[in-house]
């Protein structure tokens, strides 16, 4: 019985109690207005390992912005790009973009390092090839840096509506994430980017040890640590499509969990521990997911065995467990149903369990590759519609 009760209270915390927590505490918490102030030089660096299918598209995009030109400059970063996504960079090169190239491949975020090398920006704006900014973004995102405590400022992710379960289920999802960060923010500081619209100072932005899987969420963690905050700018978009497939899509988690475990066994050097309620934002927000698949192994074997044992006559439980353990069957079925069905119109809410239950095989999947330490730095990106 305790062990089904812990699990299910920590499942409803996570899920429910910390982001009600959160907007809670961000009610009493006014940041006020930014002081006015000239916007800074920036460095758009776009990590593009092999994007030549979508290069063109998102350099056309990044001159379509409305911020002022002679205050920008772009870096395309290529490391290890076999096709011609080089050559198209030398064809913007009249337009002031730079390519930043090394043959070897040694993943997104020595790529990044590389081409920050040769950033001139105050400000450095990371983003990646498959992404598209509203023309405003940057002016949005860039604001947050007229307070000197401000060391980074991330934006919000949007997946394009395809009409399908998939992304519905992936636009519901960032749009939960978005509440949560938003009063993360007000109330403190954002604990997670949205590493395809991150802007960070260019004093801050951090030496990254060999073999660091997110870059983002290492850079969001170094800042903190630095003693300045991470503001989430609502009013940024960043569009992208959704994964070609579910499979495609739990494999991305997959990488990005494994990264997370990674974190959280480097925790007592990479956490902010001067900053305690940034520590309880991270564990509440990135860390405690984590732990949800094997919660929900826990809640519904414990449950099943307090049943089994009613059934048996060992104990006596209340129908209140045996309505719980029914939930989850109903649950489970919904999340099958979902991977081999697809849902329409109202019907499409249907498709959440089959989400949920893909999100934490992957969180599984990002677990075992942890322990077997078999996540490379460098990957193979996944299909995009």
């Amino acid at each position: 019985m305790i062990v089904f009760w812990i699990s299910l209270i920590f499942l409803v915390y996570v899920y429910l109690g910390y982001p009600l927590l959160i907007a809670l505490f961000a009610r009493f918490h006014s940041r006020g207005k930014l002081p006015d102030a000239e916007l800074p030089q920036i460095s758009l660096i776009i990590a593009a390992y092999n994007e030549e299918a979508v290069l063109r598209k998102k350099l056309k995009n990044a001159f379509e912005l409305n911020y002022p030109h002679e205050k920008m400059e772009i870096i395309v970063a290529a490391d290890g790009s076999t096709d011609d996504t080089c050559d198209i960079v030398r064809e913007f090169a009249p337009q002031g973009v730079k390519l930043s190239y090394n043959p070897d491949r040694r993943g997104k975020l020595a790529a990044m390092a590389h081409a920050v090398e040769g950033a001139a920006g105050d400000v450095l704006v990371f983003s990646d090839a498959n992404n598209s900014f509203l023309p405003c973004s940057f002016q949005y995102l860039l604001q947050p840096f007229a307070d000197e405590h401000i060391g980074a400022a991330t934006g919000a992710k949007h997946i394009r509506s395809e009409e399908d379960t998939l992304s519905t289920s992936e636009g519901l999802y960032w749009k939960y994430e978005s509440w949560i960060k938003e009063n993360e923010s007000r109330m403190n500081t954002c604990t997670a980017a949205v590493g395809e619209i991150l802007a960070v100072r260019k004093t801050l932005f951090p030496h990254i040890p060999k073999g660091v899987i997110n870059d983002d969420f290492f850079i969001v963690l170094s800042i903190i640590r630095a003693g300045y905050r991470i503001a989430y700018v609502p009013q940024a978009e960043s569009w992208e499509r959704v994964s070609q497939a579910q499979q495609d899509e739990v494999k991305r988690r997959a990488r990005i969990t494994a990264g997370r475990f990674q974190a959280l066994a480097n925790s007592w050097g990479w956490l902010p521990w001067n900053n305690p309620v940034a520590v309880w934002q991270i564990f509440s927000h990135k860390y405690f997911r984590l732990l949800i698949p094997f919660a929900m192994i826990l809640a519904l074997l414990s449950s099943l065995a307090l049943v089994l044992a009613a059934w048996f006559g060992a104990i006596e439980v209340s129908a209140w467990v045996k309505w719980m353990l029914a939930a989850q069957g109903a649950f489970y079925i919904l999340a099958a149903l979902g991977r081999w069905m697809e849902f329409s119109g109202p019907l499409k809410v249907l498709y959440l369990p089959a989400f949920l239950v893909s999100s934490n095989l992957a969180t599984l999947r990002g677990f075992f590759k942890h322990v077997r330490q078999n996540q490379e730095v460098s990957w193979e990106r996944v299909n995009r519609r």
